[in-house]
């Protein structure tokens, strides 16, 4: 294990201090955890299920709608083509989404924290509309999964909406708004929790969970994700960790807040392959 990255920690602790539009466990919303997950398959019907109720008791979706950077995010969530292999297409329509998202990301504390720390070391341009444009680039520009391949994927797509292969397998899908509005449309079967080392079952405030779920008739055996952070957040904690480094994968140890993470970022040429946090322990 990569020893702990106290700098990154200082600024994801600084980030998630500011983070106001974070919704708060059993105040926005409930989660319900229920079991623990069996066995690691691919297969769908393989899978006991030890969960039988959603993971998401309740969330306040009024909440929600009324924060810009969420709305607008949920507006992103219907533009992809989740297999891969199938070419997107994006309407001008959906870039003016994409733009309207970024606007809105951009206005708040934790990006403008980003930014800042991003020029500080001369990864960012200081011009707003810069890092804009830098941002759409490793995010939202399209590219190819598999080499020649046609454009069917992009970072945005893969981290916050998820991605399917041939029918068999889930391809990342970190974000928990699009997870709970998927359960609610009954398209997610969660199936119960990962527990962490040294921690038999998680508690219903954390706010990074390892869990499992089928999705589109396959199964993610183990897939990780914050709960219930703003979109900002998330943007902002992988975009650093991304612009930093420049191997293929990044593994960067931070303790945030109470939670110990591995967080980690692929990259696909100048874009964001995939990104997600890995919860190593808790010491609460």
């Amino acid at each position: 294990r990569k020893a702990l990255n106290h700098e990154l920690s200082k600024l994801f602790n600084e980030m998630w201090d500011m983070d106001v539009n974070r919704l708060m466990p059993g105040k926005d919303y409930t989660i319900d955890l229920q079991g623990k997950a069996g066995a690691t398959q691919q297969d769908d019907s393989a899978v006991q299920d030890r969960a039988a109720r959603p993971l998401f008791h309740n969330v306040n979706e009024e909440r929600l709608k009324s924060i810009k950077t969420f709305a607008t995010l949920i507006s992103l969530l219907d533009n992809y083509e989740t297999s891969t292999g199938v070419a997107e297409v994006v309407t001008p329509e959906e870039i003016a989404e994409n733009n309207c998202f970024l606007d809105a990301i951009l206005a708040t504390e934790v990006m403008k924290l980003a930014h800042e720390y991003l020029c500080k070391k001369n990864l960012a341009k200081p011009n707003l509309a810069d890092f804009k444009y830098q941002l759409y680039d490793i995010w939202f520009q399209l590219y190819a999964r598999k080499e020649g391949d046609r454009p069917d994927s992009c970072g945005f797509e893969h981290v916050f909406v998820g991605e399917t292969r041939r029918g068999k397998q889930i391809l990342g899908l970190h974000n928990w708004v699009q997870f709970y509005l998927q359960e609610k449309h009954n398209q997610i079967d969660y199936k119960g929790y990962v527990a962490r080392k040294n921690k038999t079952r998680p508690d219903k405030d954390d706010q990074v969970l390892s869990i499992q779920f089928s999705w589109k008739g396959s199964v993610k055996p183990v897939g990780s994700t914050f709960i219930g952070v703003s979109p900002e957040f998330e943007f902002a904690l992988y975009t650093v960790i991304f612009l930093l480094a420049e191997e293929r994968v990044t593994r960067e140890t931070v303790k945030i807040e109470e939670y110990e993470l591995q967080m980690v970022v692929w990259r696909h040429g100048h874009h964001i392959g995939t990104a997600y946090p890995v919860l190593l322990s808790t010491n609460s």
